[in-house]
């Protein structure tokens, strides 16, 4: 039976899952964690039968991916993931140096030992995660370290500007990171929680370094894609 709405629990808000909720969700995911490459193709019919939703939910979701600039409407011809070009990385990580050093600024010395325990958990799971060998986890926990400082600094418009960063970042990293390495190396996410506890400037020069790093990681020689096939495997394998 497709589902034409509400599909599963209700989110942590109390708000109903729709269908559309849960392919965008999928897709953004799988963009974040470098599990759809740049310039795939994504069609209505195949993710519809993927996720046993109707064409039309498939259609909301893309068309809200495409605003949030995560995936690109083109016409006539469908829905891709974008081709981000080496030349775009430096405007990026301009704009993530903007809204995360300010963040790491601002919150220097005002978190509390919970939310320092939050940090130091995630950091602690993605290096394990990366030890393991789980590579799409250890990128996921990566960026949800990011998304809790920004969550943290309790700006909502900042916390969207950078959710909006970093599928992008993915896509780059997706396309031009050097072969071997973590893609967000955990140890600089430890420093940075030392740093957080520390003076703004030595918050905001931490984060500035790391994101240097990671802009600096890129290449010029884009990386091979993977198979379609193995994007979504997890969700074909997941039991209703």
């Amino acid at each position: 039976m497709i589902d034409e709405g509400w599909h599963g629990p209700q989110d942590a808000a109390g708000v109903q899952i729709t269908g559309a909720d849960r392919v965008y969700e999928a897709i953004y995911q799988a963009v974040l964690e470098r599990r759809l490459s740049p310039g795939e193709r994504l069609r209505e019919q195949e993710l519809a039968e993927q996720f046993n939703v109707s064409r039309t939910l498939v259609r909301q979701a893309l068309q809200r991916l495409a605003q949030e600039q995560v995936i690109e409407l083109l016409h006539n011809r469908g829905a891709r993931v974008p081709i981000p070009s080496l030349e775009d990385a430096g405007s990026v990580f301009d704009a993530r140096r903007v809204v995360e050093c300010e963040v790491a600024r601002q919150l220097a010395g005002r978190l509390s030992e919970e939310q320092l325990q939050t940090l130091q958990e995630l950091a602690t799971s993605e290096a394990e995660a990366d030890r393991q060998g789980e590579h799409a986890l250890a990128i996921r926990l990566s960026g949800e370290f990011h998304q809790a400082m920004a969550r943290m600094h309790g700006n909502p418009v900042l916390a969207r500007w950078l959710n909006g960063l970093l599928p992008t970042t993915s896509l780059l990293m997706s396309h031009f990171k050097r072969q071997g390495g973590q893609v967000c190396v955990a140890h600089r996410h430890v420093d940075l929680i030392a740093a957080l506890q520390k003076s703004p400037a030595s918050a905001g020069a931490e984060m500035r370094k790391h994101l240097n790093e990671l802009e600096q990681s890129l290449t010029a020689t884009a990386a091979p894609r993977r198979q379609l096939r193995d994007v979504f495997q997890a969700y074909r394998d997941s039991p209703e």
